[in-house]
Parts: C-alpha cells; structure tokens; sequence
C-alpha cells in the first residue's frame, strides 16, 4: 500500500511536469524571442496543439474527481466522527442511570429482599430497552413512554415516602423519537427534587405531539442547595446539538421551590 501511495504520487508529479512544457516554452517565447507578442502553441502543428489542449483537459477533469473524492471523503470523515461521538454519548446514558440505581438497590437487599426483587426485575426490563432499544436511531414514542412509566415505577418503590408524580401523554402512536432523551430530565427530577424533600415531592410531566414536533415538560419542587451539575445534561445538549442541530428548543426555569424544564423536537 505504502509503495503504491509513493509510485502514485510520482506520476502526478509526471503528470503536472508535462503540463508546465508548453507553458515553459511560450514563456521562454515571450522573454527571447523579438516577436512583440506570442500566442501560446501558435507556431506547433495543429495536431500537436490539439493534443496538449486535450491533454490540459484530461488534467482538469482529473483536478475535478480528486477535489469531489476529497470533499466526500472529508464529508464521510464528519459523518463518522459524528457517529462515533453519539455511540460514546449513548453509552454514558445507561451507566449514568444504572450506576445511581444499583447504589440504591445495594441497601435495599438487606432491608427488604422482596422489594429488592421486583426492583431487579424492574431494572433488568430497563436495561434490555437501553440495550436493545436504545442502540436505534429511531424508537415508536409509545415505546419510550413505557420506558418512562417503569422508571418512574421503579422509584417510586424504593422510596419510604408518599410522592406524586403526573404524567400525561396524548401523542400520535405513529410518530417516532431519538430513544433516551427524555430519561436524564426525569432523572434529574428525581435527583434534585424528590431525593432531598422529606414530604411534599411531587413531579408533573406532559408528553404532546403535533404534526411536526415533540413537546416534552417536566416540573417538580426542591430544596434548595448548590448542586453541582452531572453529565446528565451535558450530555443531553450534546447529542440534540448532533442529531437535532436547529430543530430543537431545550430550556429552564426555576423559582425558589420549583424546577421546570421543557424540550421541542421538531420532526426529523
């Protein structure tokens, strides 16, 4: 391969060497001669002239295809880093969510081995869509909304505490999103609200599609403290920058007791 690059990269040498005599030779025209003007190939045969002139054209039609197969290799270059770095953001989604969850079961087997359990059972469903499911580009809505229900079920289970949490939904079954998106601002609810209300916690959630975009809004009250911020929504930014770059609106707002974050999808 290495040889091959190299003889290659001396005939393009030949090549463009080859281009340079008659210009070489009208230049040395031009400085030597007494004519007071040269027309470039003017004094060659025509079959000479025509064979330089389709040999220039050769040289251009192969400047064009080596510039188109180096932007498309820049181009597919993008594309692959731009994967890459989605495959490396989707991995850190489910260690995220699952490191937290198994440090809460790992208390729990002592205590309650029954609820223990069906948090297990729970949780291996969980992770055979963030497996499985969550490897697509594309997920039914109605699919990551059962991802949520058994995430919110499986909190509210381990908690020793009454807590509300309202989730209303009215989308079209037909329509489809990036799976794994909407998790980490549930998460962060749970995290930075109910975790650290004694009594009170509560969480609202509404989940609405139109013809050309997705609505996602969360609410929930906390205390309030200096919290320092996770990869969670680092990484929720990065990969709507990457797969919904200019079609997506990710905001916040907070009082001193409430929360609210609302994402917009628009179709892709």
């Amino acid at each position: 391969m290495m040889t091959l690059k190299r003889n290659l990269k001396w005939i393009v040498a030949a090549l463009l060497a080859a281009a340079l005599v008659p210009v070489m030779i009208t230049v040395y025209e031009v400085i030597f001669s007494q004519n007071k003007s040269v027309v470039f190939l003017g004094n060659y045969h025509p079959k000479i002239v025509l064979i330089v002139i389709c040999y220039y054209a050769l040289l251009g039609g192969l400047g064009v295809v080596w510039l188109i197969r180096q932007i498309i290799f820049i181009n597919k270059l993008k594309s692959e880093k731009v994967k890459a770095e989605l495959m490396l953001l989707k991995s850190q989604v489910s260690p995220h969510f699952f490191f937290n969850m198994l440090n809460n079961l790992y208390g729990l087997v002592a205590k309650d081995p029954r609820k223990a359990q069906e948090l297990i059972l729970k949780l291996s469903d969980m992770m055979r869509y963030s497996i499985y499911e969550g490897d697509k580009e594309l997920v039914a809505i109605q699919e990551e909304i059962d991802f949520l229900k058994n995430y919110i079920e499986l909190h509210t289970m381990r908690y020793h505490k009454h807590i509300t949490v309202d989730f209303n939904c009215d989308v079209d079954q037909s329509q489809e999103v990036v799976p794994l998106l909407f998790i980490i601002l549930l998460e962060n609810a749970f995290k930075h609200g109910v975790e650290n209300l004694r009594q009170n916690a509560y969480i609202k959630m509404n989940l609405t599609t139109s013809q050309n975009q997705i609505i996602f809004d969360i609410e929930n009250n906390y205390e309030k403290m200096d919290i320092p911020s996770g990869i969670g929504l680092k990484n929720l930014k990065r990969r709507l920058e990457l797969i919904y770059p200019n079609q997506h609106r990710l905001s916040f707002s907070t009082t001193e007791s409430v929360y609210q974050a609302r994402l917009i999808l628009k179709q892709l």
